[in-house]
């Protein structure tokens, strides 16, 4: 029995149209309809009525989808784990992400690999703050979700997958926080906080610069191992932050605020991995990734679609 058959089959079950069948298949209306009436054929009677409103299951087509359904299920999921054996896919697949990047886009670029390569697990875990790189060098972590810019001889860079707008935070009873929206000309006068001391300099420079457009010196104030600690320092109303909207999806404290901050790119997210550490894994997770870019979602609907093998297993330490 032609497995594209079962899985055209099944997937005009659930559509009950041959259009959006094609669509999902990746094939020709025709060539949809050629492959159920071969079925149809092959078992002896028909599996569904067509008229040119509507298409339903016949009685038999609904008995064989449930007993269809579940034979292939398992047999999909036996042939994609053996797939991945044999493409390297196996054994665990260690993500790391920064804590003010956590959302949807990792989540669902996690489940969609999850359905993909259900023979791999997968785990993810924060990385601290002031020290972003150190488990990925460290080998605890294969790939990492952080902040841009990335300037380190030994890491690459993938395609952005997050973008967030920047705002300033700062204490609810500062000045600022007076106004709708912050230009950064406007925070010259103001001790910026750019974050631990520890950080690395193209990332605390590109993040919080030191001049403003127009070449005005910007105060800088270190402080904050952690995002927390970050907010409890601003929260006292000695430093502001260029902070970014995606970081207040996460953390909050009762008395910081946020507002619209122009003047500075939006705040991007990048994966990255050790130049000399890319395996069949890591290529798959980060080729899932830039297909996922901003304005491209990631295809979990088709890959599930694909490959029916049950639930997500990931998992977060």
């Amino acid at each position: 029995m032609d497995l594209t058959e079962i899985e055209t089959f099944l997937t005009l079950s659930e559509e009950l149209h041959f259009g959006r069948t094609a669509e999902r298949m990746g094939l020709s209306q025709s060539r949809v309809s050629q492959l159920i009436r071969s079925l149809e054929r092959r078992i002896g009677a028909a599996l569904f009525t067509r008229t040119s409103r509507r298409v339903a299951m016949t009685p038999l087509g609904e008995h064989t989808r449930c007993t269809l359904g579940a034979a292939y299920t398992d047999l999909r999921k036996s042939y994609d784990e053996a797939c991945a054996i044999a493409q390297g896919m196996v054994g665990t697949l260690h993500v790391g992400f920064m804590g003010c990047l956590n959302g949807p886009p990792l989540t669902d670029l996690v489940l969609a690999f999850d359905r993909r390569y259900p023979a791999c697990d997968i785990t993810v875990a924060e990385v601290p703050w002031h020290d972003p790189y150190r488990q990925l060098r460290a080998g605890e972590i294969d790939v990492l979700l952080t902040l841009l810019p990335v300037d380190e001889p030994d890491l690459e860079v993938g395609t952005v997958l997050v973008s967030h707008p920047r705002v300033l935070a700062a204490d609810l009873d500062h000045p600022l926080m007076e106004r709708d929206e912050i230009d950064i000309e406007d925070l010259a006068d103001w001790v910026l906080l750019d974050g631990p001391a520890e950080l690395p300099a193209p990332l605390r420079h590109g993040f919080c610069p030191r001049f403003t457009p127009l070449g005005r010196p910007l105060r800088r104030g270190h402080g904050g191992r952690t995002y927390q600690e970050a907010l409890h320092r601003v929260a006292t109303g000695d430093t502001v932050w260029t902070a970014h909207e995606g970081l207040f999806r996460t953390y909050r404290h009762p008395r910081v605020g946020h507002r619209p901050l122009s003047g500075l790119s939006p705040a991007n997210g990048a994966l990255v991995w050790r130049a000399d550490a890319k395996n069949a894994k890591t290529r798959a997770f980060t080729s899932l990734a830039a297909q996922s870019a901003p304005g491209r979602p990631v295809p979990a609907a088709r890959a599930a679609a694909r490959s029916p093998a049950g639930a997500a297993r990931a998992t977060t330490r």
